[in-house]
């Protein structure tokens, strides 16, 4: 598990089932529609544009880039075509984390950097449900503003049993004495962390007593382990990355997200709470769940919810056959900055499809490095490798000199990234890619 510092006297530390890395009984009334399996393309338009924050209490708004259109909220089986204008006075690449096989959307590979002014449209199949990310980080480094992320909600075939369906965006911004914010890959000296959750330094949730809600907690900090912790609830995670994982209660309320890893967890309201975060170093409330003054929904909290239903990732992975293949983390050799890559540059390796693939990951930085695999969710390995943990990750922050082993089925043709960056604000990101064909 990634140790974080004092974090461990307020999230006690957990093992890697309860840990986030990157880690019905009843039928229940919803004011939620059904989703219905849909093979429909729906149309949303985006904008990277300037705009500013309210990051200082009493101060001026602070200046930001941001992705600016409506909420995206779709249907498992729907295609998600976008059309993406750059008003920033820099390239922009827009990577959907978290959506397996859009090989022919693949940032840097396929789809090269947009110009400033510039426009693009592609298009996401959407095979799976979950909780994915739209990003523009992969070339923020030392841009003249931080950016900020618009979560991307799938939603279920099948009715889930809950009251409210709720993103919880967290944000890391770093905020020098001028007012200024840095963007990530540049010196943090002197700066003051802040973070937000969906754009506000304070944010309230108010519920009714014994209302079940969905909460999609997304790390949409660039180089910031981070914990939120929930008092006096429980937990209950559902799902890890955008994929339904067995359901297990989070220890203490707690949940530990890497860069860019998503957790969604179901939580059946008891009492006004505090919403606490942890980034390491320190801890702070950034919102309250606020216990409403009405009558509770129902005379007792729900029964525990069955798991969510499987996208149809593989339930078992032939490890005896498997490919195998090491990566070194935490070294720049091989490795090149995103705004430098070359898609004609060698691969780290070429997978055959239908194979499983178990890859070696090793970090050598002295700092905890988070490991993003593009096209494709993995299994975090068992130590003796004979077996792995109940949910699947897509994200994954690795100790230093530690090495962990992860597998996949090499199940969509094509060419994907791999992304490596230290858990350190001013360190750089790196890519490589490899196929499966």
């Amino acid at each position: 598990m990634v140790r974080i510092g004092p974090m461990a006297s307020l999230f006690p530390m957990l093992d890697r089932r309860t840990l986030l890395v990157g880690l019905g009984a009843a039928a229940v009334a919803t004011g939620l529609p059904a989703a219905t399996w849909a093979q429909g393309r729906r149309s949303f338009a985006m904008s990277a544009k300037p705009e500013s924050l309210m990051l200082r209490p009493g101060g001026a708004g602070t200046p930001i880039w941001s992705l600016v259109g409506d909420d995206v909220r779709m249907s498992r089986g729907e295609t998600f075509e976008l059309t993406l204008s750059n008003d920033l006075p820099a390239p922009l690449a827009l990577c959907c984390r978290g959506i397996d096989g859009a090989a022919a959307a693949e940032p840097l590979l396929t789809r090269a950097p947009l110009a400033s002014g510039a426009k693009e449209s592609f298009q996401l199949p959407l095979r799976h449900a979950g909780t994915f990310l739209c990003d523009s980080g992969l070339l923020g480094d030392g841009q003249p503003r931080p950016l900020r992320a618009k979560p991307l909600v799938v939603l279920e075939s099948e009715r889930i049993a809950v009251d409210r369906d709720d993103v919880l965006l967290l944000e890391e911004w770093r905020l020098r004495p001028d007012g200024t914010a840095a963007a990530p890959g540049t010196d943090a000296k002197d700066t003051t962390p802040v973070y937000t959750v969906n754009g506000r330094t304070s944010f309230e949730l108010s519920a009714r007593a014994n209302e079940r809600l969905r909460l999609r907690f997304i790390n949409a900090s660039q180089r910031t382990v981070l914990a939120v912790k929930l008092e006096s609830h429980e937990v209950r995670v559902m799902a890890i990355d955008g994929q339904p994982a067995e359901p297990f209660p989070a220890r203490n309320g707690a949940l530990v997200l890497a860069p860019g890893g998503r957790a969604d967890a179901f939580v059946d309201v008891a009492a006004t709470a505090s919403i606490l975060l942890h980034d390491g170093k320190e801890a702070r409330s950034i919102g309250r769940l606020t216990l409403s003054s009405e009558p509770p929904l129902r005379p007792g909290p729900l029964p525990p919810a069955p798991p969510l239903a499987s996208n149809g990732l593989p339930a078992q992975l032939d490890l005896k056959t498997a490919q195998r293949f090491e990566l070194a983390l935490g070294t720049p050799a091989d490795w090149a900055r995103p705004a430098d890559f070359a898609a004609s540059s060698p691969p780290a390796f070429r997978a055959k499809a239908g194979r499983a693939v178990v890859l070696a990951l090793t970090n050598r930085a002295a700092i905890a490095t988070v490991f993003h695999l593009h096209g494709h969710h993995f299994r975090l390995l068992d130590r003796l490798d004979d077996g792995w943990k109940p949910f699947w990750l897509d994200t994954l922050a690795i100790e230093p000199g530690q090495t962990q082993r992860v597998a996949f089925l090499a199940e969509h043709a094509g060419r994907f990234l791999i992304e490596q960056v230290p858990t350190d604000w001013a360190s750089p990101r790196f890519v490589r890619w490899y196929s499966v064909e």
